[in-house]
C-alpha cells in the first residue's frame, strides 16, 4: 500500500476540484463555489443533490482499452496515415455510451509523445489520440490505475492526464501532483442542477513491479481494503451521492473472479457509515475475458469487463485466445433515495455484449449485429452472457440489453 496524502476537511478537498465541459460533469463540492455544505442539511441524501429534486440516471461502464501496435496501425489507416483516428473502432460503442447520463471508461496504457513513437506489448505508449476517440465516443470519464500506469514513468502519466484534460474527459486513478492525488473526481451524471453527483474512485492491483516513482507515492492508486474505503467515505462527504470504483484487478485469461476479487468484493460492499453503504457499484478490469456480475451486499459488482479494444490476444498457453477480445458493457439505472440519508438505488441492471473483431478494427454490439440478421455471432454473445450471468445475477434482476 502507498501512502496516500489527503486533505482533512470538505472544504481543503473542494479546492482542489476543477470542472470540465462534459455531459458528466466534475463539479464543485458542497461548500465551495456557492454549493451549499451537505452534512447535515435536511432534504438531501448525504450529497450535494436534494431528495425532492433529485432526477434518476443511468451510468455505463465499458472494459479495457488496449491498444497493442495492430490497434495502433488500425488507427492510422483509418486516419489515412494522417495521424491516428480511434473514433472508428469505437463507433460500434457510441450509441449506448452517449445514451447514458455518465459514461466511464478504463485506459489501461498510458500516452506517448506526439507524433510518436509509440509501442504495443509489453510496454505500451499509445497515441494521444485516443483520448479524441473517447470524447467523439462519449465517454466521460476513464479509470488510469493499472499494471501500465507505469510503463513510461511520470511522463507517460503526465501526458496521459494532459490529453484526456484537453478533450473534457474526466479520471480518476493516477496523478500529476500530491495535490490532484488528494482529490476525489466528482462528476455529475447529466445536465442541470439537480444531477446526482457521482464520485470516480479507481485503483489496480499494481504496476507489474515497476516501482512507484521516487518521492510520488501519489502517482497511481494501489488496492487496498481500508484506503479505498476512506476514499469513499471522504468522497461521500464531499458531497457524492453515488460512489462508483474502478478496480483493476483479478487473474487473467480466468473466467470466474478469484478468491481475492470475491473477498475484497464483499469486504467492501458490506463496508457502511450511519447503516448507509460506502460503496455503490463496483467496476472490475484486468482479466482480459469477460467476467461475472454479482449483487453482494445488496451492491453490484462486476468481476470483470473483458477487452474493449484489444488487439488479437495470446494466453498462456502460446494459443490465440478469441476470449480476450470479448466483453459486455454495464448499464445501471439509478433512483434517487426515499428520504435523506438512505442510498441511490438500482432499479434497472443490465449487460451489453460486445466483440472487438480484429480482422475489420470495430467495436461490434452484438445483439444489435444478431438483430440486423449477423447470426453467426450468436454463440459469442451466448458464451458471454452465460459468464456474466455465472453467479446467478439474473435472479437479482440483470438482463442483457441492446
Amino acid at each position: 500500500m502507498t501512502k496516500r496524502i489527503r486533505q482533512g476537511t470538505v472544504t481543503a478537498v473542494a479546492v482542489l476540484l476543477a470542472a470540465t465541459a462534459c455531459g458528466g460533469q466534475q463539479t464543485p463540492a458542497p461548500g465551495e463555489a456557492g454549493q451549499p455544505a451537505s452534512s447535515g442539511q435536511a432534504g438531501r441524501g448525504a450529497g450535494g443533490v436534494a431528495v425532492e429534486r433529485a432526477r434518476a440516471f443511468t451510468l455505463v461502464a465499458s472494459g479495457d482499452i488496449l491498444p497493442h501496435s495492430s490497434v495502433i496501425d488500425r488507427a492510422a489507416a483509418d486516419a489515412k496515415r494522417l495521424g491516428y483516428d480511434f473514433g472508428p473502432m469505437l463507433k460500434g460503442a457510441a450509441p449506448l455510451v452517449s445514451g447514458a447520463d455518465l459514461a466511464i471508461c478504463h485506459m489501461e496504457t498510458v500516452y506517448g509523445e506526439d507524433g510518436g513513437p509509440y509501442s504495443g506489448y509489453p510496454y505500451f505508449k499509445s497515441p494521444p489520440e485516443v483520448a479524441q476517440g473517447l470524447r467523439a465516443t462519449g465517454f466521460d470519464s476513464c479509470s488510469t490505475a493499472s499494471n501500465h500506469t507505469l510503463d513510461d514513468g511520470v511522463g507517460g502519466i503526465r501526458r496521459t492526464l494532459d490529453a484526456l484534460d484537453k478533450e473534457g474527459i474526466a479520471h480518476a486513478g493516477s496523478a500529476r501532483s500530491a495535490a490532484e492525488a488528494a482529490r476525489p473526481t466528482l462528476l455529475k451524471a447529466g445536465p442541470g442542477e439537480h444531477a446526482a453527483r457521482v464520485a470516480h474512485l479507481a485503483y489496480t492491483y499494481g504496476t507489474n513491479d515497476v516501482p512507484l516513482p521516487e518521492g510520488r507515492p501519489w502517482a497511481v492508486n494501489l488496492i487496498d481494503e481500508q484506503r479505498i474505503v476512506d476514499d469513499a467515505r471522504a468522497a461521500r462527504r464531499a458531497g457524492a451521492d453515488v460512489v462508483a470504483v474502478s478496480l483493476h484487478w483479478g487473474t487473467e485469461w480466468q473466467d470466474e473472479p478469484d478468491d481475492k476479487q470475491l473477498a475484497l468484493g464483499r469486504a467492501l460492499t458490506a463496508a457502511t457509515s450511519g447503516g448507509r453503504p460506502d460503496i455503490d457499484l463496483i467496476l472490475g478490469t484486468h482479466a482480459h475475458v469477460p467476467q461475472a456480475y454479482e449483487k453482494v451486499n445488496g451492491t453490484w459488482i462486476i468481476y470483470g469487463m473483458g477487452d474493449q479494444i484489444a488487439g488479437a490476444m495470446i494466453n498462456y498457453e502460446g494459443a490465440q485466445d478469441p476470449r480476450g477480445n470479448q466483453s459486455s458493457m454495464g448499464r445501471f439505472t439509478f433512483a434517487p433515495p426515499a428520504a435523506p440519508g438512505e442510498r441511490w438505488t438500482v432499479t434497472k441492471a443490465e449487460f451489453v455484449p460486445q466483440w472487438y473483431d480484429t480482422a475489420t478494427g470495430r467495436i461490434v454490439s452484438l445483439n444489435a449485429a444478431i438483430d440486423e440478421g449477423a447470426g453467426h455471432h450468436r454463440a459469442v454473445r451466448d458464451r458471454i452472457r452465460d459468464v456474466v450471468l455465472g453467479r446467478g445475477a439474473a435472479a437479482d434482476g440483470l438482463l442483457m440489453g441492446k
